[in-house]
This record gives structure tokens, sequence and C-alpha cells, in this order.
């Protein structure tokens, strides 16, 4: 058979069981993505088209993590299936080494993880940013998460020409209770009602669409304006002001909300990676100034005419707010109360914003480690997957399932756990983040090394079960033999 030929039939083998495990994969995890945030959805009277919006940009995130293990899955299907059926014996007979085999599958690896490179780069960082502001849109429609405690708070309906002013000393979200509530309703200009009340309750209808406004102990005040001096004031226990169509309306921000570390694609971050080392230079040199001029007074040698901010700030307090100790001669930083205060108080504030400065560019840096490291993933899977499959030539989909089920979960507890350490700074992310991948790699070459050995060939796969049989049945024997004879 004809390297070329040979190619194009690996292809063709793997990818449908690809685009399958793709479909299904992705399936799985969409609705499970999907499900977590219906409650935050459902009972609004959202549109279909932001309901069909909100799906399309769920779903890059969940390709984002199913692609890598459709790549593993398709690997270990496409050769498990070609092992059981004795194809690998025959192209070996042929000549061809199962080494060989490796490379068609190796480019398809790469073009895998170009494809996600760019995926994760370009399409994942822009449809969360935008699934954010969506969901932060989807958030305001409530009328409960636009009122705020002591301020007027403007109620619009649905129509947009009946208008409320509400203001309440408190205001609980859990409950939907408020304290010290006052309504005022000027939509008539001839009758217009001030209502006071000492506590409320707000509740919804079914599509969330109509607030009724339960109030106790209160009173309304209407002056009427088509007679003189009209004036009407009604005492209550209980009332119910319904407001039909308040929210109804899905208000979407121009602007949006300001990106964070999963929402920026490679340039952005490192970008930001920059700025931050900048920020964190500057704030060490002020600090590293800073101390020179605080050591410079304390030894009574004064401050240079030239000394940055800092250094002025130290020495105003040398000159006049604060007095030396003993007259002339070198003061004392502990018996300078005031300035050794104020510079105490200062480092811990840079030590702070250092330390906070660090763990922002450390989750920029994690961030571009990680997209890297799933997108590589992708190639190291498909040095794993053959191996894997010409080991255990009759696991068939079981062994497909548990093989894969079992590398997807210690490579991403692996992945999370090094996204936790670097973001923590206990290690680099370059180490953290390419943990997995490097152990993960390094088991694929000794695999696909193997690979050229008889032992590890079909045959070898064969006689796994028969070793595991046998180790048994002389574990048995040496039991049987230690047990004491009966007389």
């Amino acid at each position: 058979m004809r390297p070329g030929v040979l190619s194009r039939y690996l292809i063709r083998l793997h990818a449908g069981p690809f685009l399958f495990a793709l479909s299904t994969l992705t399936g799985l995890i969409f609705l499970n993505a999907i499900a977590q945030r219906m409650d935050g959805l459902m009972g609004k009277g959202l549109p279909w088209t932001v309901i069909a919006e909100f799906m399309v940009l769920s779903l890059p995130h969940t390709i984002a993590l199913s692609l890598p293990m459709a790549v593993l899955v398709a690997v270990l299907y496409a050769f498990s299936e070609l092992t059981a059926s004795h194809e690998i014996t025959a192209i070996a007979a042929g000549g061809i080494s199962p080494s060989r085999i490796l490379l068609p599958l190796v480019a398809m690896g790469a073009v895998y993880t170009g494809v996600m490179l760019y995926f994760n780069d370009a399409v994942l960082p822009e449809s969360n940013h935008r699934l954010k502001n969506l969901m932060v849109d989807i958030g305001r429609k409530s009328p409960t998460f636009q009122l705020r405690e002591q301020v007027v708070n403007e109620i619009r309906t649905e129509d947009g020409l009946n208008r409320y002013f509400l203001t309440a000393d408190r205001i609980d979200p859990a409950t939907n209770t408020l304290e010290t509530v006052t309504i005022f309703d000027g939509n008539e200009s001839l009758h217009q009602r001030t209502t006071y009340a000492r506590t409320g309750v707000m509740q919804f209808n079914e599509n969330r669409t109509d607030l009724y406004l339960t109030l106790y102990d209160g009173v309304v005040n209407e002056v009427q304006g088509d007679r003189y001096g009209g004036f009407q004031r009604l005492y209550f226990e209980k009332q119910i002001i319904p407001l039909r169509g308040v929210g109804d309306q899905l208000e979407r921000q121009a602007g949006g909300t300001e990106r964070s570390d999963r929402e920026m694609g490679f340039s952005m971050l490192r970008e930001k990676v920059v700025e931050k080392e900048g920020d964190l230079s500057q704030l060490q040199e002020e600090s590293r100034t800073e101390s020179l001029e605080t050591v410079r007074m304390a030894l009574g040698i004064g401050v240079k005419s030239d000394s940055t901010a800092a250094g002025d700030r130290l020495a105003r307090l040398a000159r006049g707010e604060v007095p030396r100790v003993g007259g002339a001669g070198p003061a004392s930083l502990l018996g300078r109360d005031g300035l050794t205060q104020n510079i105490v108080v200062s480092s811990r504030t840079r030590a702070s914003r250092a330390t906070s400065m660090k763990q922002s560019m450390n989750r920029y840096r994690v961030e571009i480690h990680k997209k890297l490291a799933i997108a590589f993933a992708c190639l190291i899977f498909t040095l794993m997957g053959p191996p894997l499959a010409l080991r255990f030539p009759r696991g068939g989909v079981g062994m497909v399932i548990g093989a894969s089920t079992l590398i997807f979960f210690v490579y991403y507890m692996g992945l999370n756990w090094g996204e936790d350490l670097a973001d923590k700074g206990s290690a680099d992310p370059i180490v953290s983040m390419w943990i997995p991948n490097a152990v993960f790699l390094a088991t694929g070459l000794l695999l696909a090394r193997a690979m050229g050995s008889s032992g590890s060939t079909v045959r070898g796969g064969a006689e796994w079960p028969g070793r595991i049989t046998g180790a048994w049945e002389r574990l048995a024997g040496l039991f049987r033999r230690s047990e004491p004879v009966s007389p």
C-alpha cells in the first residue's frame, strides 16, 4: 500500500468518529451549561431572539472544551476498529512500520492545534465578552435590580406613558420587602396621589412582567385639581398597587462592561502583562527612592533638591511637621513617631499594591498559557491515541470511553491545579500550566516508541487479559499451598 493512499485512508477513517464525538460531547456539555443558567432566563418574558443569542454565544465556550476531547475519542475509536479487524496486522505485513501510521494523524493534530489557537484568540474571547454583557442586560430587566435604597427610583410602564416615583429607606432583594415606602403618582394632572406606607412587599406575576406592590399601614394623600382646595386623605391597613409591564423592555447597553482575562485574545493579554510590569517597576522604583530618602533623613544628611515626590513628602515632614529629637545632628527614626508611622503605612500600602499587581499579572499570564496549552493538547492526544488502542485491541467502545474519561479527568484536574497555583503566585504560570501537557507528551512519546517493537503490537495487547488471569491463578495457588493440612 502506498503511503499517500494509507494517509488518506486513515484521515477518512478518523473524520467520521471525530465529527460524531465532537457533536455528542458538545451537545452534552452545552445542555449542562444551559441548564445551569436557565434559571436566570426563565420567567422574564424574553423574546426568542434573545434566547437564541444566548445559546449561540454559549456555544464557543463549549467547543473549546469538547474539541480536544473529541480528538482523543476519535483516534482511540478509529485505531481500536483497525486493530479489531486486523488491519494493523495487514499493514505491518506489507512492510509499513506501525509508527509510520502516526504521521498523518500527527498532521491532523497540528491542524486541530492551529484551529484551536485561532479559536481561543479571536472567537472565544469575543463570545465570552458578548455573553457577559447579555447576562448583565438581562439582569437589569428585573425591577428589583434597578430599585435602590434612599433614592428616588423612576418606574416606567410598558407603554412608556405612566411613570411612578418610589423611595424606600430599606430594600431587601432576597425577600422583596421594603420599609418606609413613598410612591408618587403624578400621571393624572387633576388627581396627584402620594402614598406612604410603613412596609411593603414586591411580587411579580408568572411571566414576571407585572409588578404588584402590597403596602401595609399607610396613608394616601390626593390633591384634587378639579376643585379649589380639593384634598383627600385615606388611611389603609393593606393596599395593592399594580404596575403593568414594568421592566418588560430589555435595554442593551452600548458600551458594555470591562473585559476580564477570559474575554481577551493573545495581543490584549500581552498588553496587559506589559502594562502591569511597567506599573510594578514604577512602584518598586518609588519604594527604593523613598527608602533611600528615609535613610538620609535618619542620618541627618538631608534630602536632595531633585528628589522625587516620595522624598519631597518625607522632606516636608522632616522640616516642620515632625520635630527633631535632640536638636542638631542625626535624627532618630524611633524618636520621630509621626515620620515612622507614615513610613510604615506607606510601606504596607506599596506592598499591598505590589501584591495586587503581581496577582493581576499572573492571571493574564495564566490565561495566555492556558489557551496555548489546551490548543497543543490536540496534538498530544493524537500522539497518545494509537498506541493505547494497539495495546488494548479487544477493549472496544468500553476501552474508548474509559480511557478517554480517565485522561480528560487527569488532564483538566492538572490544568485547574496549575491555574490555582499560578493565580496564588506559588508557581510560575509557564511551569504550572504546561505540566499536564509535558506529562502526557512524555507518555505519548514512550507509547509511540514502543509501537515499533513486536511486543507492543496487536499480539501483545491481546495477551494482556491472559497475563492478568495467569497472575490471579498463580496468586490463588500460593494461598492453597499455604493452607494447613488437616490430620
